[in-house]
Parts: C-alpha cells; sequence; structure tokens
C-alpha cells in the first residue's frame, strides 16, 4: 500500500518540486497550501506595482493549484489567519514594541507549518508531511533518535529555521530537497513543465509591504503604546530623541538621523526607560548570552562545546555551553558583535542541527 504524504506548497518552486519528487516516488500525495494572512485589506500588497515581493499571495495560491493539477494530485486550501495573527504577527510587533527582534519565520514553523499541518495530516490518514526545506533527516541507530542535518545546498540551508523539531516531528517529515542544490532543483521543475521553475524567490518577511517594519507595526498598535525616548552615547552623551524603540535593532547603523563625528550603531535597547543606546563598532561585542525557551532535538547534556549561529545568515562561532541549572546560558570562544535579544541561536556539531533558542539577556 503506498505511503500518502501531504505536502505543504507555498507557490514557490521549492514545495513543488517537493511535490513532484514524492509522486516520482510512488507516494500518494496531497498538496495543500496554507492560506495565512488576508491581503485584501493591504492596499500595498494588492497593488501589482508594489514591491511587495512575499509568498502565500493569492497568485502563489494559483500557482501551487495549477502545479497540483500538473502532477494530478489532489489541492485544498486550509484557512490559518487567526492562528498566523496571533502566533506570528502579533508575537512579532509585540517584540519590537519591547525592544527585541524577532524572528517570524521560526514562529511559522513551530506553530503553523508543522503543528497545524501534523494534525491536518493524521486526520486525512497521511503517513508523513513532506516541505520544500532545504534540510535532511537521518535515523541513527546508535542513539536510537533522529538526527535533523544542514541541507547539502550551503547557500540555502534552512536547518536554522527547524531548531525546534522534536524526535515525533522528525519521524512524521520528509525533506525531498535535502540532497539538492537550487539550480537542480529548478532543472526538475523544468524537467515537469512546472509553471514556477523560473518564479523569483521571495527575500522579504510575508506579511511586511515593502520591508517597512515601523510603519506595519505603527500602524496595528495604538500611539500609546511605542515607547518613545533618548538616543543616548555609550559614553553618557545624550544625542537625539526617536518615536519608539520597535524602529531600532541592536546592529543598526543605517536610519539613526544622527550627525556624528564616527560612524554609529545601535548597541543595546533598554525598553523600560526607552533608550536607545549607539557607539562605535567596538561597542557591539559581547561575551555570551542566557537562552529563552531552550529546546533541544535529542539528548545533549552529555556535550558542551558547540557551534552556534546567532542569526540565519550568520558564521557559526565555536561556543560552551552550560546546562547545568534552569537557565542555559552560552559563552562564545572570542566575542562576537550585533548578539540580538529576541533573535534565535541554533547549536550545531559538525552539520548536525542539536537545539537552541531565544537570545535573551546579553552579556556585556
Amino acid at each position: 500500500m503506498k505511503k500518502r504524504v501531504l505536502v505543504a506548497m507555498s507557490g514557490g518552486v521549492d514545495s513543488s518540486v517537493a511535490a513532484a519528487l514524492l509522486v516520482e516516488k510512488g507516494y500518494d500525495v496531497i498538496g495543500v497550501t496554507m492560506q495565512l494572512w488576508d491581503y485584501s485589506q493591504n492596499e500595498t500588497s494588492c497593488d501589482p506595482n508594489s514591491k511587495f515581493d512575499t509568498c502565500c499571495s493569492l497568485d502563489d495560491v494559483a500557482d501551487a493549484r495549477m502545479v497540483a493539477h500538473k502532477l494530478g494530485i489532489p489541492f485544498y486550501v486550509f484557512d490559518y489567519q487567526d492562528d498566523f495573527k496571533e502566533n506570528v504577527v502579533d508575537y512579532f510587533t509585540d517584540e519590537y514594541l519591547k525592544g527585541r527582534t524577532p524572528n517570524p519565520c521560526v514562529a511559522c514553523n513551530t506553530f503553523l507549518k508543522f503543528d497545524h499541518l501534523l494534525d491536518r495530516a493524521q486526520r486525512l490518514g497521511c503517513d508523513y508531511v513532506a516541505t520544500g526545506h532545504y534540510a535532511k533527516i537521518v535515523y541513527d541507530e546508535s542513539y536510537g533518535q533522529y538526527k535533523l542535518l544542514k541541507g547539502l545546498d550551503s547557500h540555502k540551508d534552512q536547518s536554522y529555521f527547524l531548531y525546534s523539531m522534536t524526535q515525533e516531528r522528525l519521524a512524521k517529515v520528509l525533506f525531498p530537497l535535502g540532497e539538492l542544490t537550487k539550480p537542480e532543483v529548478r532543472v526538475i521543475a523544468e524537467k515537469y513543465g512546472l509553471i514556477n521553475a523560473s518564479k523569483k524567490e521571495s527575500m522579504e518577511i510575508c506579511f511586511i509591504p515593502n520591508n517597512d517594519y515601523a510603519k506595519f507595526i505603527a500602524n496595528r498598535v495604538q500611539e500609546s503604546d511605542l515607547i518613545k525616548g533618548s538616543i543616548k552615547h555609550e559614553d553618557g552623551q545624550i544625542l537625539s530623541e526617536h518615536d519608539g524603540i520597535h524602529q531600532f535593532t541592536v546592529g543598526q547603523r543605517k536610519g539613526l538621523k544622527i550627525s556624528y563625528p564616527n560612524p554609529l550603531y545601535v548597541t543595546r535597547i533598554d525598553s523600560e526607560t526607552g533608550t536607545v543606546f549607539v557607539g562605535e563598532e567596538k561597542y557591539l561585542y559581547r561575551s555570551g548570552f542566557s537562552f529563552k525557551k531552550f529546546h533541544s532535538i535529542r539528548n545533549i547534556r552529555n556535550e558542551s562545546q558547540f557551534e552556534v549561529k546567532i542569526r540565519y545568515r550568520s558564521s557559526p562561532c565555536s561556543a560552551i555551553i552550560d546546562m547545568s541549572s534552569d537557565k542555559v546560558t552560552l559563552k562564545f570562544l572570542s566575542p562576537q558583535k550585533s548578539v540580538t535579544p529576541g533573535q534565535i541561536a541554533v547549536l550545531y556539531k559538525d552539520n548536525e542541527v542539536l537545539g537552541g533558542g531565544f537570545i535573551d539577556k546579553v552579556f556585556e
């Protein structure tokens, strides 16, 4: 009997090729698109001349439907807009209002793409859920556990966004693109004659028009919710005033609107006083941080030294983890720049993702 797979199809080429490969391998494939955001409520996103380059729009739903028709598989659209607003958009807004920098893609993967899809797959009698992520899953007999590994294509590897996967989820998830590069994926799409074979990638956060975070947040809250205050140099000098800490993130250089002899960066944000601290590059370096909501994919308490990525595009650096108390802490072997509260730090050992969590308190 064929194994049945529920494939999350965003309308992009990656998830479309994932579905095609599973059909080719003989799986009983069902395609689904998650409707997450009501674009009709956003004039910018509905403007065909807008630079709003995203995924999951109505055009993307249509592309996913056409690919499913081409592959001869059933296709459904599920409405998760309320869940998306609560778990992703509201979280994103609240974090910026607190002077922290969130990662909505991780929240979407954790609370929607796998949580809801695995539940839906079970109700549809599916054995697995599959996505177009560039990552790999292997079962290690020696550990008796599943491992999450980096994708073969180092430029497209998305294992960072999957650090919150559990053993139960890894047993039910397939990543058909894990051994492929992006150019190879496009060649496969061309071979199948898929409508989106040459479709450009979505680079921005799906619900933020023109990548303008500050405007999006300001439009969603009351004026009284915005925490205003001073922009202060690390030496104590007040340089300017600002209209809300939601406009800033650690490491930011552009948009400070400050005249100063040296280039300045946001070094830290005090949400209690509304103070945005700035300074020269030397003030950006930190020795470590504590985790919030730390999660490990498998048992790692017998290990202490790892490679860590403190943001998706950062290079891994060596660090030591202390898990001896309730609060997991990390110390870099050499100081790192722009360690940002609210961002995700992910632990690696060679090509394996071992876990991670939110960056909480940063150490000087």
